[in-house]
């Protein structure tokens, strides 16, 4: 006997091949089926409203031509009508012997509001998706749709 504890060939002794399979994995691709998308397109003519605002200021001079009292304070910008007139004093130094602060005038801005309707057209696009399935493509060898 050898070492690797092989038995010798006899003439009684028959052989027996010992067998191994292999697995080899290929993949490949193949169409089930195909798709056709289509967009549709859709226009709306409609119509837009809006109110537009808009303001507008009117001047309005008022004479005051009074002289301030010595020691008095110069009137500051005030508002009147509910906030819809603005009153801004105008002073002049009127020279004397003395300078004295005088009161010119009054400029009054008078606010008013307006509201004006709008309309104009717009068109407004909307799309929608039409989806068709389709078979798949035979292939060229075999004439045959792909399995």
């Amino acid at each position: 006997m050898s070492e690797k504890n092989e038995i010798p060939p006899s003439d009684d002794t028959e052989a027996v091949p010992i067998l191994e399979e292999k697995l080899s994995i290929h993949r490949r691709e193949v169409e089930t089926g195909r798709l056709r998308v289509r967009l549709r397109t859709e226009t709306e003519e409609t119509q837009l409203h809006a109110d537009l605002r808009s303001e507008a200021v009117e001047v309005e001079r008022i004479p005051i031509g009074r002289q301030l009292a010595e020691g008095e304070a110069p009137p500051g910008p005030r508002e009147e009508d509910e906030g819809r007139v603005l009153v801004i004093p105008v002073f002049e130094e009127v020279l004397v012997v003395e300078k004295r602060l005088v009161l010119r005038e009054e400029i009054r801005l008078h606010r008013t509001s307006a509201s004006e309707a709008f309309e104009t057209p717009v068109t407004l696009r909307r799309q929608h998706a039409e989806i068709e399935r389709l078979p798949p493509r035979a292939t060229e060898e075999t004439g045959k749709p792909n399995a």
